[in-house]
């Protein structure tokens, strides 16, 4: 009988030891898809910009600068490698920044702003910039999970065992958060 307990309490140990360690890979994979949205969110709006950078032109006579800092800096997160996340999300934010610029600035044509093709492309950078924060979210609610059962006792030794590390958080710089400075200076 006594046998029978420890093999029924060694069988329990080893299946929640698999329970713990499967939970941690599926949000570890969970966090790493979270991210893969997040870049085929980045492409697609890097696939808009071309577009939007060539009907401004057609339209305004805006200052050449901003159109040549939108498009270095689409060819610069293009040439970020795929598993340097905060210098993708680094470069990203700085692109963001420099299209909310450009959204400002097109405020004062008019023909522009009434072009139908300029309303399509605004719409859907629009929603992409929308996916993204939203892909951001996700991802750090993932990581957030994964980093919670990592530290948490008895997953935190499957964890350690399996070298499962946390994940960083992706961080939204103070930059981000200000005005764009716009100036119609000539």
């Amino acid at each position: 009988m006594a046998l029978i307990i420890i093999i029924l309490l060694v069988v329990i140990i080893i299946g929640i030891y698999i329970a713990m360690y499967n939970g941690l890979v599926q949000l570890r994979v969970h966090a790493q898809e979270s991210w893969s949205q997040i870049d085929v969110q980045l492409q697609r709006r890097n696939d808009l910009i071309p577009n939007l950078v060539s009907t401004v032109k057609g339209y305004s006579k805006y200052e050449a600068s901003t159109l040549a800092k939108v498009t270095e800096l689409r060819t610069a997160l293009n040439n970020v490698p795929d598993d340097d996340h905060a210098k993708k999300m680094e470069v990203s934010n700085e692109l963001s920044g420099t299209l909310r610029t450009l959204f400002a600035v097109s405020e004062n044509y008019p023909d522009l702003k009434a072009s139908t093709e300029y309303q399509q492309l605004m719409e859907e950078l629009s929603n992409t910039e929308n996916k993204i924060a939203y892909s951001r979210q996700l991802y750090n609610s993932t990581v957030a999970a994964l980093d919670a059962k990592i530290q948490s006792f008895p997953s935190n030794l499957v964890a350690k065992i399996h070298h499962i590390t946390a994940m960083d958080y992706l961080q939204v710089p103070e930059s981000a958060k200000d005005v764009p400075n716009v100036s119609f200076d000539e």
